[in-house]
């Protein structure tokens, strides 16, 4: 699960997706996923090992070949139930038909999209009517979260009225606001349906922070997860997990 921020986001993430996919289709049938933005394939292989067909879109090479490793480590069944294809997110029409998935994942990508309009509208296009629109985005009203409590006053200040940042692997990037990703969803014809918050306690924590042990961990989540559902701590989490549903 890699270092103790990535480990909180992966599984708060796990956890709210499934109870959106719980809430929305039968028990055991087996949805056809797509995963905009896939980069190593944590979720994508998660899902096709509960039994559903999944194609993962990546653009990163590195991402693309790290996630063929770890497809290839897996028994054939799940081999089989996995499709990756190295491309744009923006360009889902060119490869797939409109209505052709159940769910669509774009988790971590929005902030790196400049005008993420065209990217959204081509993600709901993709989805069959009731289908689950799944958004893993940096939230503009938390900016300030980060340096006012390393006591960086100057960067708490600057923060409060952007959207834009530089991340921790020195890239500048772009976050959302969640009265306007609730916006774009009702643009897109996939309204709002519900949202959570992802890291709330932990986003502070070193880059080289491990998950602790398995007692603090499951103490640690516990707390993250509540806190992801409850207001007002979700309103200034790191993360915003957002979830549309196609009219």
């Amino acid at each position: 699960m890699g270092g103790l921020r990535n480990a909180v986001r992966q599984e708060l993430v796990t956890r709210q997706l499934d109870e959106q996919i719980a809430g929305r289709f039968p028990v055991g049938q087996r949805l056809r996923v797509l995963d905009v933005g896939m980069g190593q394939g944590t979720q994508a292989l998660r899902l096709a090992r509960a039994g559903h067909k999944v194609t993962g879109v990546e653009q990163d090479s590195a991402m693309v070949a790290a996630a063929r490793d770890a497809l290839a480590a897996e028994p054939e069944g799940i081999r089989g139930r996995v499709r990756i294809v190295e491309g744009d997110g923006r360009e889902t029409g060119v490869h797939f038909l409109p209505g052709s998935f159940d769910v669509v994942l774009c988790h971590g990508v929005l902030m790196y999209v400049e005008e993420p309009d065209a990217l959204l509208a081509g993600l709901a296009r993709m989805l069959a009517p009731g289908g689950l629109l799944s958004l893993l985005v940096r939230n503009a009203d938390a900016l300030a979260m980060r340096p006012g409590l390393a006591g960086d006053w100057a960067g708490a200040m600057g923060a409060f009225d952007s959207t834009v940042y530089r991340n921790r692997i020195g890239l500048e990037a772009r976050a959302d606001r969640l009265d306007a990703v609730s916006a774009s969803l009702a643009g897109i014809a996939a309204p709002l349906h519900a949202w959570y918050g992802v890291r709330v306690f932990t986003d502070g924590a070193a880059d080289d922070a491990v998950p602790p042990p398995e007692a603090e961990l499951t103490a640690l989540l516990a707390a993250e997860e509540r806190a992801g559902r409850t207001d007002p701590y979700r309103r200034v989490a790191a993360l915003l997990h957002v979830c549309g549903v196609r009219d």
